[in-house]
Formats: structure tokens, sequence, C-alpha cells
């Protein structure tokens, strides 16, 4: 039932995305997290142990910064405004069902990602060693999206033309969604030891292995453009085939291939 419950609460927030079609998955992503978390602190607030409470107001953090940036960068970045208007879909054309949908598969989604600290709660759990492990890398995953976000927005203040290889960048193409990556794996790894049943378990996988295809989807859709944008330039071309693009170490150096990749 309260599973529920934190379903209504992320359809209710996430229903901006009728507003404008994207606000599904970058808005209302952000700020459906954020939703969570506090929704998780009022529910269990009677029975909060460490780990959760800290993993409850870290949704917020995360959720409160992604959508702050996401909503800011929307209104003031006209270079973004463009990519958004020739790389993603507005929704104008598809008709009402699919859309509610996309956006009850987006809450659900949501909701999912954020399972495995709603279901130590509902399970009684306290803390434990795992679940410090999950919440060390959860917090390390959201300190680098915010770096990887803020260095490239600086750079392209002063270098709107050329692509960003610098700082983390220098280490994977794609730091922001790495950490995105990062933070829902500690999330994930965070319930390992206290999920119950075959449902808490799906919802767990389901949201985890999700939202990891959706970054490498986002990978995909960046270095298309990218390759678009700067192909004939011997110094990208000379970067693109020597960084991995989303895992650090990892020798990945293209996905554009891989078509079944969304994001």
């Amino acid at each position: 039932m309260k599973f529920f419950l934190l379903f209504i609460i992320a359809m209710l927030i996430s229903s901006i995305g009728f507003k404008k079609f994207v606000w599904f998955i970058s808005l209302g992503y952000g700020f459906s997290v954020a939703g969570l978390g506090l929704a998780l602190l009022v529910m269990f607030s009677h029975r909060m142990s460490p780990v959760p409470a800290v993993m409850a107001v870290l949704f917020i953090v995360y959720g409160c910064r992604l959508g702050g940036y996401l909503l800011i960068r929307e209104m003031k970045s006209a270079s973004y405004q463009a990519t958004m208007k020739n790389d993603i879909k507005d929704g104008s054309t598809m008709k009402l069902l699919p859309k509610i949908i996309i956006w009850a598969s987006c809450a659900l989604l949501y909701c999912c990602e954020i399972s495995p600290v709603f279901f130590r709660l509902a399970n009684g759990a306290g803390s434990d060693v795992v679940g410090y492990i999950g919440m060390i890398i959860m917090a390390l995953g959201i300190l680098l999206e915010a770096s990887a976000d803020f260095i490239k927005n600086n750079y392209k203040k002063q270098h709107p033309k050329r692509f960003c290889d610098v700082s983390i960048f220098r280490l994977v193409r794609c730091p922001n969604y790495f950490g995105e990556v990062l933070t829902w794996t500690g999330v994930f790894i965070s319930g390992l030891t206290i999920l119950q049943g075959a449902f808490q378990w799906i919802a767990a996988i389901g949201g985890w292995v999700c939202i990891v295809y959706i970054m490498f989807g986002g990978a995909r859709r960046l270095e298309l453009r990218q390759n678009k944008n700067y192909g004939n330039d011997p110094e990208y071309q000379s970067y693109a085939k020597s960084v991995p693009i989303l895992i650090p170490f990892l020798p990945l150096y293209s996905v554009a291939k891989y078509k079944w990749l969304v994001g």
C-alpha cells in the first residue's frame, strides 16, 4: 500500500510532462526523486536508522539539484533549447493514451529506483555494512554528476563551439552519466541484504537495470551529436578513441552502432 502511495506521488509530480513532453524524463524525474525522498522521511519518521535516513535526504538533494539544474539550463541556454528541439521528440503529435502510458511508466521507474531504500524501511531492517557501502557509493555518484555538470557548463560558457575535455572529462567522456550510474548502483547495492520476496527483487533490479540502460542510451545520443558537430576535428577524433565513453578504465569507446540503446 505504501509503495502504491509512492507511485501516486511520483505520478503527481511527473505530471508536469503534460505541459512539456520532455519534462516527463527531465524535470519530472529530478523532482519526483526529491518528492519520494521527502515522502520516505515522513512515512517512516518513527523508525529511521542512519542509512535510510541519510539516503532519503540524498534523494532530496539529488532531485532538487538535478531538477533545478535542468530548469535553469532550459530557461537560459539557447544552445540547449536548440539541441532539445532537434534531438528530442516534443510529443506534440502523440495521442493522449501513449502519453499516459509513458507518464505511468516513468513514475513507476522512479519508484523502483528508490525502492531498495523503501524496502529497507518497510521491512524494518536497520543499518548494516552493505547499506553504508551503498550509501557512500550513492553520495560519490551524486557528487560526481554535479561536478561534471558544473565543469561542463562553465567550460561551454568559454568555449561554446568546442567539446569539453578538461578535468574529469579526461577520464571519461560522459562523467555526468557515469555519476548517475554510480548513484543508482549505490542505491541498489544498499538493498542487497534486506530485499525479500520476488516483488522486492524485481522492483529493485528492474529500476537499476532500466536506469543503467537509459544512461548508455543517453551516452549514445550524445556521441552521435558530437560526431555530427566535431567529427572532422582531429582533436576530437583522438579524444574519442582514447577516452572511454561512459565507464572509466573500461575500453568501450563507442556505442554509436548499438541502435537498440535508447536514452
